[in-house]
């Protein structure tokens, strides 16, 4: 197989999402090949061996090798400015194998509070069953951050901006902490996307994504990956992997491929579209509270200037009036349809207090800023106007 001539970190994020990784068969294909195929073949007893033995870097099962899922990681690698990674079945496979994979009985995890309820899951019920100590802080508090780092602490965890409430915490801040006590720090990027947040450029040594978010982007499949040093990758994960078997199919890597062509144009206009809709939803009556990376107003503001390259395609707000209000409002939008996912083309909102947050204690949601009024927002590549109007007469009917 041949490999494009773009496979390069040198172009610019626009033509990378486009060209790298790409590798091409004798027929010289325009689109990226999609190999479905659960095995390969050898012309030689020896060559087997030698591919087993790792001396030879052709594919051998596509459980964790594969042509499609290899263009897919080396596309991903070269837009985050990672040296390697491992896709993953789903997001939550991704989450769970990067914090689980590098640990054992004895080690301790420390995680911000705001994190997604599967990945509160992962750190406060599944850890702790294998002898894995976890500790949940404030993830604002820089303070508890250090006080939590024991001698055993091996990772840190956390995600920016946070889902659904859209805080922003300081990931080079509490890098420099992690690697004081020699853990690393993991960072969940699917809020920011990789078009508007680096966390490994920040610091952070590890980054995972659910690609069945903004990277896939049409609501088609499934997906996850893994970012990180080679050595990282090399020592824990894929051997974890090709073992337990957490594997994306060929076919789900191929969608998310060709949807990675277009993230950054996606992306940049469901940006452009939530900031607009935050402008208007941020003076509006019936809204008790706006939350958007990308206004003056953001908590923490200041700091989405310094390690974000842009705002979000979520808008998080917060109706006057409670559950009952805020369900009279999803029930009456036309074009926003409700949804637990976010990133898609169409327009997706959730109540997070009855979804996503509903297994934490209401005393919980309410610390972490998650309300009974409170929705999420995910912006779509419907036209602007279209998606204002909508919500206006929504919450006109609230």
């Amino acid at each position: 197989m041949s490999k494009s001539p773009a496979s390069a970190t040198h172009y610019r994020p626009e033509t990378r999402l486009v060209h790298s990784g790409t590798l091409r068969s004798q027929y010289g294909e325009t689109s990226e090949a999609l190999f479905l195929t659960q095995g390969y073949v050898y012309n030689s007893a020896e060559e087997c061996e030698a591919r087993f033995k790792g001396e030879d870097p052709g594919f051998i099962y596509s459980r964790y090798s594969n042509p499609t899922i290899a263009m897919f990681e080396r596309r991903m690698i070269e837009l985050e400015g990672a040296e390697a990674a491992r896709s993953a079945a789903t997001g939550m496979a991704a989450v769970t194998t990067a914090i689980l994979a590098p640990l054992k009985a004895g080690d301790h995890v420390v995680a911000s509070k705001a994190l997604f309820g599967s990945c509160l899951y992962v750190i406060q019920d599944l850890l702790p069953r294998y002898g894995i100590e976890t500790t949940l802080v404030d993830g604002f508090d820089l303070d508890q951050w250090q006080r939590a780092l024991k001698p055993n602490t091996k990772t840190f965890f956390l995600e920016s901006p946070t889902n659904p409430t859209l805080d922003v915490l300081d990931i080079p801040s509490i890098a420099e902490i992690a690697h004081s006590g020699g853990a690393r720090l993991v960072v969940d990027n699917v809020f920011a996307t990789p078009i508007w947040q680096s966390p490994l450029a920040l610091g952070a040594d590890v980054v995972v994504y659910s690609a069945t978010k903004h990277i896939d982007g049409q609501g088609r499949c499934l997906g996850g990956i893994i970012l990180s040093s080679e050595a990282f990758i090399a020592e824990h994960i894929h051997n974890f992997m090709r073992q337990t078997g957490p594997s994306i199919s060929p076919f789900n890597a191929w969608v998310l491929l060709k949807g990675l062509e277009t993230l950054g144009v996606r992306v940049r206009a469901q940006t452009d579209t939530a900031a607009r809709i935050a402008d208007v939803l941020a003076s509006h009556p019936k809204i008790a509270r706006l939350v958007y990376p990308g206004r003056a107003d953001h908590p923490q503001a200041a700091l989405v200037k310094k390690q974000m390259r842009g705002g979000s395609t979520l808008v998080g707000f917060e109706v006057k009036g409670g559950k009952q209000a805020a369900f009279r409002v999803l029930n009456e939008l036309k074009l926003a349809k409700i949804s637990n996912n976010l990133g898609d083309a169409k327009s997706l909102v959730t109540h997070p207090a009855t979804t996503t947050h509903q297994r934490l204690k209401p005393e919980d949601r309410a610390a972490l800023g998650i309300s009974e009024g409170f929705i999420r927002f995910s912006a779509g590549l419907e036209h602007a106007d279209d998606l204002i109007e909508d919500l206006t007469a929504a919450l006109e009917k609230a």
